[in-house]
């Protein structure tokens, strides 16, 4: 069976930078994967090639062994790939429950046809959603007043909404407290779990990649230096010199990160 997601010598360069330099991974269904690394190593570039923003300067991206380089984000995101960010993307004048119905129109093709009426459309299949993520009784407040951990696991159902068969998470858990960060990632694992979604996420916190990731890749100045287990990344000597030691490689604001 082909792996969900495949990449293969994927590199990007800008004028005499390599920011992503021929970086080749797989990831199986219902797999938790981490990719970990500095500010500036080059995981967002990573994962705007694999969403369609960036074209890669070379290598190529597969989605269930079909590729999808050089597909627009819309089309990727129309074969099964959601994305979540690092600050979240919602429609703050609107009610929770309405924005997961926005997202469930947009998966129906109803977006426009609809519009007038939208609120009350795929009510229910968004209370689904909503409770999935923890969030049910919380649906009919509007998102400006939400907490941002709220607004995080809102993002999530949102991103399930389109049944993605791959969901990119870039760092998921960035400006959340740790006991925030624990719960969502124990959901996502959940999800996964009983969904049998595929996820990448990038994360600074050591303890939620280490706590909940099935592997980790390493990555830094562009490429991939180490790939394993929690176990394995923890006793491997080069990711223990240059990141997980506080090594210079990666620097102090990292570590005060990780």
């Amino acid at each position: 069976m082909s792996a969900v997601l495949e990449t293969c010598g994927l590199t990007k360069t800008f004028g005499g930078l390599t920011a992503v330099d021929d970086v080749s991974f797989t990831l199986a269904k219902a797999e938790l994967l981490a990719l970990i690394g500095p500010n500036g190593a080059g995981k967002s570039t990573c994962f705007n090639m694999l969403m369609g923003q960036l074209a890669p300067s070379a290598g190529e991206v597969l989605l269930a062994g079909a590729p999808i380089t050089g597909l627009s984000p819309r089309q990727i995101w129309r074969k099964g790939v959601g994305r979540t960010f690092q600050i979240t993307a919602t429609y703050s004048s609107m009610t929770v429950i309405e924005n997961v119905q926005m997202a469930l129109l947009s998966h129906h093709g109803e977006v426009f046809r609809f519009l007038t009426f939208a609120h009350r459309m795929h009510r229910e299949e968004a209370l689904a959603l909503l409770d999935m993520v923890g969030m049910a009784e919380q649906a009919d407040r509007h998102c400006a007043v939400l907490a941002y951990g709220d607004l995080k696991r809102m993002e999530l159902a949102i991103a399930l909404a389109h049944e993605p068969q791959l969901l990119l998470m870039d760092e998921p858990t960035a400006g959340m407290a740790p006991r925030e960060r624990i719960a969502l990632m124990e959901l996502t694992a959940k999800i996964v779990a009983d969904r049998g979604v595929s996820v990448l996420f990038t994360e600074h916190d050591m303890d939620v990649v280490f706590a909940h990731a099935h592997r980790i890749m390493v990555l830094n100045r562009g490429a991939l230096i180490a790939e394993g287990s929690a176990a394995e990344i923890r006793g491997n000597p080069l990711v223990q010199e240059v990141y997980l030691g506080g090594g210079t490689v990666f620097g102090a604001e990292e570590t005060a990160h990780a």
